[in-house]
Order: structure tokens, then sequence, then C-alpha cells
């Protein structure tokens, strides 16, 4: 299954519902992004489901948890992500390719109050419903980060799945720290002078 393939499951079985199942499913998931957007991702539920016009049931038989509809919402970033990672294949320096999506994943996952820390547990969990997002995030980082280190520009001890929960842990802390908007950029920055071969990124 390709990369982009993986996150677009749950739209894919979308498609197959009656008309009315799938109303019901677009409603729960447009209302889902607005009130993870304005609350977190600890938004309440039944407020999800009662906003979208239809009972919890509904809701869980849809979303079956909590991670089931923040995967959903957390797709469409997904796509886009994947879509980046491709593109900057091409970019002739491999290091900065590597940080400018980085600081994409850091700048969509701001979106959503919480979504780094689910994000973070849900590396550790195979079974939460935001694994399926976290396996084909991996591999088109992994493609990245290969480049930067076959270019000497990143040691070659640094993994992947390391790197992923860094980029989480600044997105938490610039989450945590709403006033000081330059954080995540600083942070991101001090991290990748510690991942370079030698000398200071200068990305």
């Amino acid at each position: 299954m390709s990369q982009a393939r993986a996150p677009r499951q749950a739209a894919q079985s979308a498609r197959t519902m009656r008309a009315d199942a799938r109303r019901n499913y677009d409603r729960l998931l447009a209302e889902g992004r607005a009130a993870f957007a304005e609350h977190g991702t600890g938004a309440s539920l039944e407020d999800v489901a009662r906003r979208a016009g239809v009972g919890i049931g509904t809701l869980y038989r849809h979303f079956p948890n909590r991670h089931a509809l923040m995967s959903a919402v957390w797709e469409d970033a997904v796509s886009d992500l994947l879509a980046r990672s491709h593109a900057l294949l091409d970019d002739p320096q491999p290091c900065s390719a590597l940080v400018a999506w980085l600081r994409a994943i850091i700048t969509h996952a701001g979106e959503y109050r919480g979504l780094s820390s689910a994000l973070m547990s849900a590396s550790h969990d195979d079974t939460s419903a935001l694994a399926r997002c976290s396996k084909p995030m991996r591999e088109a980082g992994a493609a990245l980060l290969a480049r930067a280190q076959e270019a000497g520009a990143v040691r070659p001890d640094v993994s992947i799945s390391d790197l992923l929960q860094l980029t989480n842990a600044i997105s938490l802390a610039a989450e945590e720290t709403p006033d000081d908007p330059e954080l995540a950029d600083r942070l991101l920055t001090l991290t990748l002078r510690g991942l370079k071969a030698d000398g200071p990124t200068t990305a």
C-alpha cells in the first residue's frame, strides 16, 4: 500500500456508505474538525454529535473512539504532508528539505490543541486509530532523513521515529506557550544542531 493511500482508508470506506450514512459521516467529521480546532482534541464528543444533528450512538458507529475521529480529522493534513514530502525529495539541499517538512508538521499539528500529545502516545500503540496515519508519515520522513544522512548533513544514528517524537514534543511545547510564537522554530533549530553530522545547522 502506498504512503498516500494509507491515511485515506476511512474516507474510502465512507464513499461506500448509504447516502444518509455518508451525510452523517461528513457532518460528524466537519463538526469534529471545528470542535477540535476551537476546544482542542479533548472537546466533548456528545457536543460534536449534537452539533452534527445525530445521536452519540451514530457518532460511535462511524468513529468507535476519540482517536478514530482525531485520525479522520488529521487525514487531510497527513495527505498534504505526504505530498509535501514527495515534492521535497527533489530539493537539492536534503537537510533544508527535511527541516522544511518538520516545520510543516509543527504547523499542522498546532491547528488542534492536544493533537501532538496524542500523536506521541499513538507512536507506541499500534492499536490506536492514529497509528494508521503514523506509518505513512514515518515512511515519508524516513526518505527525507535518508537523503540528509547520505549527504552527510545528519548523523547516521538518527532515526525517523525519534525525530518525529522530538517534533511532536516541540509542537506540544509551543502549544503550552502560546505567547511565544517563535518558540517552535527555536527549539527545532536547537534540535537539528544536535543532529548535524558536524557544525551548526544553517536551516
